[in-house]
């Protein structure tokens, strides 16, 4: 099934994809005229859809039914330490597969990448490789995601969520589970997460982080691996899947 961004998705029964859109269905998948889609306003709104005839290099669609929902019923923030490139597009990537509401890198002290002055062209990237996962998952809506923030800049953005999950590897099997955190806190709806980078989060981040920390089990996971097993299991508890 072939999926589609358009803003107006909820508001015309008849619309033509934007230029990039239209472009990657004519040229890439080869629509033809009758075949079914699917619409996505980014929104969080999904529409059944059928392709119809292309007017001046524009695909036009007709709107068909609108589809069930599939965001989950709780907002995710996910704060990677900032790993090395590939890591990181990964990490967004399945952050968006899963239901992350937001992926917001962050410079830690062992962090081996940095950030530099490049930084709306690396957020330009992740944020079309959120719009691509977002797109192939079949989200209605395409997650924030931030350029990488300063530790200090992350530590504000973290306070305002209702409950921080700082998942550490010192804290082994005598750290609590998410399980319990989970339960304590069922009223949460705002959640944060912090992953350290690949050298793991100082002591010093963890005091000042605050929040909930939580143990992914007896083994080191890379940071990339615990990024997508903290979400998963946050979002199995949540009912998501």
């Amino acid at each position: 099934m072939h999926r589609f961004f358009a803003q107006d998705a909820a508001e015309r029964e008849i619309l033509s994809l934007d230029e990039n859109e239209s472009r990657h269905a004519r040229s890439v998948l080869r629509v033809r005229e009758g075949e079914a889609a699917e619409l996505l306003d980014g929104q969080g709104r999904r529409f059944a859809a059928q392709i119809g005839s292309v007017e001046n290099g524009r695909v036009l669609v007709r709107r068909l039914a609108e589809l069930p929902g599939n965001e989950p019923g709780i907002r995710v923030t996910l704060y990677p330490g900032l790993p090395k490139a590939d890591k990181l597009d990964f990490v967004v990537q399945k952050a968006v597969e899963l239901g992350a509401a937001r992926v917001v890198p962050v410079e830690m002290a062992r962090s081996v990448a940095r950030i530099s002055g490049d930084g709306a062209k690396k957020r330009e990237r992740l944020e079309r490789i959120a719009r691509e996962a977002a797109k192939q998952c079949g989200r209605g809506c395409v997650p924030e995601v931030l350029a990488p923030l300063a530790w200090k800049d992350a530590l504000l953005d973290m306070r305002a969520r209702e409950l921080l999950l700082v998942p550490w590897e010192e804290a082994g099997m005598e750290g609590q589970r998410l399980q319990q955190v989970f339960a304590a806190h069922a009223a949460a709806r705002d959640i944060g997460i912090l992953i350290g980078p690949e050298g793991g989060i100082s002591a010093e981040e963890i005091e000042q982080a605050g929040g909930e920390r939580v143990t992914l089990g007896p083994r080191i996971l890379r940071t990339e691996t615990a990024s997508v097993a903290a979400l998963s299991v946050v979002m199995s508890l949540w009912g998501d899947i």
